[in-house]
């Protein structure tokens, strides 16, 4: 149990110290590069689900915090009977990036929008703003920032419906939450021979 604990503190800790860096120190849209042209900081907000999508307003976004919360009590009830089982390694660090990631993206949903003021292309967050928030519990946006551009083209003009549209591989922007969970997921994918030996 104890390596899951590390394994999501650290996350965490990592997750979350980055996302307030980014936060109190970019405008929405600012890019930095960090390595060449094809890694960078760029500051985005995330209103709703993954990718941006959006889920019927405030009740939406408050449906799909519950969702959230209900998910990581899942999750934590899945490690902690998989620790007690006895379980490899393997698959406690898989679903503990799941839990780690889970967990930073809700405490971005959950407090955020009560502990920073709005964040905008002419103004930067601050943390304990005196006017207080920008939202309400369980309304704050998740804080984004990697972006990979590695291939930047246009679709050839033969293309339907695409033809002579700007390409741009990797687009989506993301953060280390979205990454533990997406790492997590993979390796349960990829070694779940080893990790579900029973299942054929």
């Amino acid at each position: 149990m104890k390596k899951a604990v590390w394994i999501v503190f650290l996350i965490l800790l990592v997750d979350q110290i980055l996302k307030i860096w980014i936060k109190t120190n970019f405008y929405i849209g600012e890019s930095h590069p960090v390595i060449g042209h094809w890694f960078y900081f760029h500051f985005t907000e995330n209103e709703g689900m993954a990718f941006g999508m959006k889920l019927g307003g405030q009740w939406g976004k408050l449906m799909l915090s519950i969702f959230r919360l209900i998910a990581i009590g899942f999750i934590a009830w899945w490690i902690y009977t998989a620790v007690k089982k006895g379980a490899g390694n393997l698959l406690i660090v898989c679903i503990s990036l799941i839990l780690a990631g889970a967990i930073g993206n809700i405490i971005d949903s959950a407090f955020y929008g009560i502990i920073f003021n709005e964040s905008s292309y002419m103004q930067m967050a601050s943390l304990f703003p005196r006017g207080g928030g920008y939202a309400s519990l369980l309304h704050g946006k998740v804080v984004d920032m990697f972006y990979f551009p590695i291939i930047e083209t246009h679709f050839p003009k033969w293309v339907p419906i695409y033809g002579g549209d700007e390409l741009v591989f990797f687009r989506p922007v993301f953060n280390i939450a979205d990454s533990a969970i997406t790492t997590g997921v993979l390796m349960l994918i990829v070694f779940q021979r080893k990790i579900f030996p029973s299942v054929k």
